[in-house]
């Protein structure tokens, strides 16, 4: 810097200035000084402004994993949110949900000098009932049932799963069956429970069951145990990839969709209007689950208190898989 000061002739005061951005400096002087700093080859540190500022421009994220549509979906949201308010974004992943892991990435996050902290949280703890997080850190929870110390941003599992059973009980389909997502998953947790709730409501029989663990291999196995369920004529799947499984086993068994079953997902990916038929779906909103993230940070960094859960609605896609109860074939 003062090398910089010296080559334009001003002071050292005036290049920090202009480095900062200080609109107050004449634009003579200004043109001087980045004159100097391209003659120089100077950049400003911004690390150590940041330091005397104590304020990083940086989120950090840290997930759960990165294989399930949600949380790569979620965290493509917060990135172009945060990239948009002007942050940057520091990933850490996780390779198992333990309280350990979980401290050792806020030790980390501490390290790299982030503002804040999303923690996509999709899966219970496995060594715990609940977490404990850093009390000094701001934090945004995503897709969980967390403690009402830090705001919770999530879809609306529960609605989207209602709409999917009401669609297809309005069809005329004597009950619905589910394939489930993992037993630890908060989201597949949610949508069984509101399978089920709205299936009791309406005084339907409530079939067992069945469980994947988010993939098409999955879906294709209980898909073949579908396939020999002569009462069957709708399921509603936990996700579109388990749902890809279900419609190629029923194509391998000669079960035609919708005619004799018809077949229902959840995320709306995009390539479930392309899947032979296209998939009737539940469309979630991550672009608006990141915006909420980000958002929450930001209201959080400026003093506000952000409490609660915030719940972004899901849209249910009507496509070709779904149909009134027809003949079943054998």
């Amino acid at each position: 810097m003062a090398d910089v000061a010296l080559r334009a002739g001003v002071s050292s005061q005036t290049v920090s200035r202009v480095s900062n951005g200080d609109a107050a400096v004449v634009e003579t002087t200004r043109q001087k000084v980045l004159d100097a700093m391209r003659e120089l080859s100077y950049r400003p540190n911004s690390a150590a402004r940041a330091l005397k500022r104590g304020d990083f421009r940086a989120i950090g994220v840290i997930s759960m994993g990165l294989t399930s549509t949600g949380n790569v979906r979620t965290l493509d949201a917060i990135a172009g949110s945060a990239a948009r308010a002007g942050y940057a974004v520091t990933l850490i992943p996780l390779d198992a949900p333990t309280q350990d892991n979980v401290k050792g990435a806020f030790t980390r996050l501490d390290e790299l000098a982030v503002d804040a902290v999303v923690l996509i949280m999709e899966v219970h703890l496995l060594d715990a009932a609940a977490l404990t997080l850093p009390p000094h850190v701001k934090v945004v929870v995503v897709d969980s049932d967390a403690t009402g110390r830090f705001p919770v941003v999530d879809t609306d599992q529960r609605q989207g799963a209602r709409a999917a059973v009401r669609h297809l009980l309005d069809l005329g389909h004597d009950t619905v069956w589910h394939l489930a997502g993992p037993e630890e998953s908060y989201a597949a947790g949610r949508r069984a429970e509101a399978w089920e709730a709205a299936l009791r409501e309406e005084g339907r029989t409530v079939p067992p069951v069945l469980r994947g663990d988010w993939t098409p291999e999955s879906g294709y196995e209980a898909g073949l145990e579908l396939a020999r369920e002569g009462d069957c004529t709708a399921v509603f799947v936990a996700n579109d990839q388990m749902a890809l499984g279900v419609l190629r086993a029923f194509h391998d068994h000669g079960v035609r969709v919708p005619e004799d079953v018809s077949v229902i997902g959840f995320d709306d990916i995009a390539e479930a209007a392309s899947f032979i038929p296209p998939l009737t779906t539940v469309h979630q909103d991550f672009a608006r689950v990141g915006a909420l993230c980000v958002d929450a940070v930001l209201r959080e960094l400026a003093g506000e208190t952000m409490e609660g859960t915030r719940l972004v609605a899901t849209t249910l896609v009507e496509r070709d898989s779904t149909a009134a109860p027809g003949a079943r074939s054998h």
